[in-house]
């Protein structure tokens, strides 16, 4: 039996570990191809080629000096950081009083979260669309930062409630006996102890708004205010499309969220846990 049993959890075991090398290679094959692809020319951009030979950074230099990819960057990055920080800012106090406030209706209010959170945004591209016109919002960075924040926002809520839940009230009651402010105890006691669901809401925010392209195609036109998808998506003129750009960009783009995970995972995988444990 114990022979049985041991063969079992070994075939098991050898299942889930070719299933995760394959989901690991199926995620990062891709990722490799478009990096040797960004480093070959023209004339070997469509070979079979594993390594590019000769290697060139020639791509890299088109995006930024003939297609103005720098000024798509700072527009990307101006409006992820203040899209981030207006979703922590609100989603803490709005997340906190869901999980440690008694309040009535609670459930409806979750539920609302919720089904906001996966609420198609093609469904409302048009109504906005007038309503930044009416207001004179079109091709600017709050034509960006308020909807992004709107439709982020539910999903940080949902993250750092469950967050607030698994932090122990008595530590808040010993703020409260020193005589401290609900918001002060909230900052200096409650805060640094959610430090992984505020990393994990705001590297999930960051990431959405950094490579969101629909409402960014459609508020902000001009080449001015265009971020990095939609300034990707207008290389090349009509008969030309120069994919070894297109790549070098992509490479680039890409670097902000691998550095972000990368410096951050252990808080982000701790607080998707606790949120999944929690709530």
């Amino acid at each position: 039996m114990r022979t049985r049993k041991r063969t079992g959890w070994h075939r098991y075991i050898n299942l889930l570990t070719i299933s995760t090398t394959l989901t690991v290679l199926f995620v990062i094959l891709p990722l490799l191809w478009m990096i040797e692809s960004s480093f070959k020319g023209p004339s070997s951009i469509t070979t079979n080629a594993i390594f590019p030979h000769p290697s060139t950074v020639v791509n890299y230099k088109v995006a930024f000096q003939q297609n103005t990819f720098g000024r798509y960057i700072i527009n990307s990055l101006v409006v992820a950081v203040a899209s981030t920080a207006a979703v922590l800012a609100l989603g803490t106090l709005a997340g906190y009083g869901l999980g440690r406030m008694p309040m009535k209706g609670k459930l409806p209010i979750l539920m609302g979260l919720l089904m906001i959170s996966v609420f198609p945004a093609i469904a409302v591209i048009a109504p906005l669309y007038l309503l930044m016109r009416e207001i004179g919002w079109l091709n600017s960075y709050q034509a960006l930062i308020v909807p992004y924040t709107a439709f982020n926002l539910p999903f940080a809520i949902w993250i750092l409630r469950n967050y607030f839940l698994g932090i122990p009230k008595e530590m808040e009651e010993t703020g409260r006996i020193d005589g401290a402010s609900p918001l002060r105890t909230v900052w200096s006691i409650v805060l640094p102890q959610a430090k992984p669901g505020l990393f994990t809401a705001g590297i999930f925010t960051f990431t959405a708004c950094w490579t969101e392209f629909l409402m960014a195609l459609s508020f902000n036109s001009e080449n001015n205010w265009k971020t990095i998808p939609v300034g990707i998506a207008t290389f090349g003129a009509q008969f030309v499309t120069p994919y070894g750009t297109i790549f070098a960009a992509s490479v680039v783009a890409a670097v902000p969220i691998a550095i972000l995970v990368l410096v951050f995972r252990k808080s982000v995988v701790a607080g998707l846990t606790s949120g999944a444990v929690k709530g």
